[in-house]
């Protein structure tokens, strides 16, 4: 019995999820689609039903499902070494991995602490923005700044980061020290609505405010994503990033750029940071790094920062048993090889053009606000009246984007995700190997669905 043939011989128990807990899932909701296969774009579900991923998994599959050649790296790396820990060892592919991430990362960011993922990532920034600090001679420099409405992860420092009060009521108190600024939302923006560039002025402005307010000898870092995910694809404002480096600069606080979704071609770029045109002293990135093909992740520093642990018997006390696995490392080496060989980087920048101006005909709906978004990351916000920018209330958040989107839109072929962590958004990311055809598709799936989730309000 295949494990497909074995899920569906167990079936759903009342709740729909027999032994399993879903993340971020509510386990009274009823039985989702069980996704058992990927090639490509698509993916099929227990039904057999072919679906365009229009998310890439989870902002994950840069080159696409069912890439045979990564597989069988794996295997083979699994069988000559499947685990050892890099608790001080190395294994070749995690040595030519770090390398590789070294090399094609912007300016001095040269040593890289691998992890399993995007939140253990941030999570090893915060620690080591701290102890960095601690080691030159500046202790009480502890606190982030990040942004409002911004997502930075699950563990409880990762959460304190996090600009998103509501997944951090049932956790609280958590670490302390995160604080908040605004982001770069200028659709919803009430200071220089009408002028983008004196927006990012402000926005980045009032980071200094915040470390002025803190006081700047108590602040570690600012941690910012290139493009914000929660809260809809927030793009930077022309000068934004060279303002908050400045910032950063004037008041000895280290700049975090969290890559976890935006590094590995889904702007473009291998790193976004080089795209938006700025010099961060550390980056944390995963996701694309091996297209999901294995979990792994990593957080890359300045030469700068990681000068005091160079230092005789320093150490920075902080890894993961499976941070930096071998076949996870391998698999992401291969996965790179790929974004040579196909050209991923620049098929993206050639296409973001094309992909952007297909989601803008969406415009004509009324209940689509705004089409934001760069490379292979854009989002609609749904709105009550496109005029006016009414948002949804409450009920209509929960009647559509709980409850109507998410099954209405993979029923018509489309896998994607619905939002409002802050306002109702449905974002898109396809894999990196799509094209028009793709596009149009995804606008069609989504004209059609929308216009549905219309009649609903």
């Amino acid at each position: 019995m295949t494990l497909t043939e074995h899920a569906a011989a167990v079936g759903p128990t009342q709740t729909g999820w027999g032994n399993l807990w879903p993340h971020f899932t509510r386990l009274s909701a009823p039985r989702t689609p069980v996704i058992t296969r990927g090639e490509g774009a698509y993916i099929w579900d227990d039904q057999g039903r072919r679906v365009l991923d229009g998310l890439s998994g989870l902002f994950v599959v840069q080159a696409g499902h069912g890439r045979t050649e990564l597989a069988s790296v794996m295997a083979a790396q699994a069988a000559e070494l499947a685990y050892f820990p890099v608790w001080g060892y190395a294994t070749p592919p995690v040595i030519a991995l770090a390398e590789r991430l070294a090399a094609e990362a912007p300016g001095d960011l040269n040593r890289v602490f691998f992890t399993t993922g995007g939140g253990e990532a941030v999570e090893s920034a915060w620690k080591l923005a701290k102890q960095y600090f601690k080691l030159t001679g500046r202790p009480l420099k502890h606190k982030v700044i990040s942004r409002a409405v911004a997502y930075h992860g699950t563990p409880q420092g990762a959460l304190a980061i996090t600009g998103l009060p509501a997944m951090k009521q049932q956790f609280e108190p958590l670490t302390p020290g995160g604080f908040r600024v605004p982001n770069t939302n200028f659709y919803r923006a009430s200071e220089h609505a009408d002028d983008l560039v004196a927006f990012g002025q402000w926005a980045a402005n009032r980071i200094e405010e915040a470390i002025l307010f803190e006081g700047p000898e108590t602040v570690a870092a600012v941690v910012l994503e290139p493009v914000q995910n929660s809260g809809g694809c927030l793009t930077p404002p022309p000068g934004y990033f060279a303002r908050v480096r400045e910032i950063c600069d004037k008041y000895d606080v280290l700049l975090v750029s969290d890559e976890v979704i935006c590094a590995f071609g889904r702007h473009g770029t291998t790193f976004a940071c080089s795209k938006f045109g700025y010099q961060p002293d550390i980056v944390t990135c995963a996701k694309g790094m091996s297209s999901g093909y294995a979990p792994i992740g990593a957080m890359i520093t300045t030469d700068r920062v990681v000068e005091p642990f160079l230092q005789d018997k320093t150490v920075f006390p902080h890894g993961y048993t499976f941070g930096g696995h071998p076949v996870a490392a391998a698999v992401a080496l291969a996965n790179l090889d790929i974004f040579e060989s196909e050209g991923l980087n620049s098929r993206v920048l050639a296409n973001e053009a094309a992909f952007g101006a297909t989601m803008r005909k969406l415009l004509d709906l009324p209940i689509v606000g705004d089409i934001r978004g760069d490379g292979y990351f854009w989002a609609v916000e749904l709105v009550k009246d496109a005029a006016t920018r009414e948002t949804l209330d409450a009920d209509e958040r929960e009647r559509l984007i709980r409850g109507f989107l998410p099954r209405a839109l993979f029923d018509n072929g489309l896998y994607c995700r619905p939002d409002d962590r802050g306002d109702a958004v449905v974002q898109v990311a396809p894999p990196l190997i799509s094209g028009q055809e793709e596009f149009d598709e995804i606008e069609r799936i989504l004209r059609e669905t929308l216009t549905e989730a219309a009649k609903l309000l």
